[in-house]
């Protein structure tokens, strides 16, 4: 019987690192947003929705989709936010659910669904339990700056365009705070399996 953990959380909190742990323990991951970016290359199904729907403009000389400027757009607009999700999610969700059967027919005792908008897309039903990783505002807005060399007002833009952690936190079905060193998360997801029993 494969256990399908969710995992969630606000972005720059440390679902990547999350992630890193469990492949490091060979468990498999299913990365949403690995999936989006894999559709979005040139010539795959979600280029030619995206390309339909916003235009050439968004386009890089090599012709592949410049996700700085799709990013852009859809950050600073939540009609166009939906819009690209309502294009793209379908697609998504259909691979993952593919990759789900997979793990399952090969008996697979535990996999990560590694889904951003899990609780804002109402996909909980694809899970048997849900992880958040949270992390204060402030910690989540200077990583995402660094990360992602953002000004302060762009770094609130694309946290503003997720639910809320103080939401999320009364969704999910565990709540790990990742506020101090790598090491400290990796030690709470090791308890986090030990108390699923995996």
């Amino acid at each position: 019987m494969t256990y399908l953990l969710g995992l969630t959380g606000g972005i720059a909190t440390g679902k990547s690192t999350a992630d890193r742990f469990f492949i490091k323990k060979k468990i498999p991951v299913i990365d949403a947003d690995q999936i989006a970016h894999e559709l979005m290359l040139k010539g795959n199904s979600s280029y030619k929705l995206i390309v339909a729907h916003f235009g050439e403009g968004i386009l890089a000389a090599t012709g592949e989709i410049d996700r700085k400027k799709l990013g852009a757009i859809v950050f600073n607009n939540k009609n166009q936010l939906k819009k690209l999700n309502e294009l793209t999610h379908p697609l998504i969700l259909n691979n993952m659910e593919e990759k789900i059967g997979q793990y399952r027919a090969n008996n697979e005792p535990l996999v990560i669904l590694d889904i951003p908008l899990l609780f804002e897309g109402n996909l909980t039903n694809l899970c048997d339990a849900t992880l958040l990783i949270s992390a204060p505002v402030q910690l989540q807005l200077s990583r995402l700056m660094i990360r992602n060399s953002l000004s302060k007002q762009e770094a609130q833009r694309r946290i503003a365009s997720q639910m809320p952690l103080s939401e999320k936190k009364k969704l999910a079905d565990y709540v790990i705070e990742n506020t101090g060193t790598i090491n400290d998360l990796e030690n709470k997801l090791s308890n986090l399996l030990k108390e699923i029993g995996r």
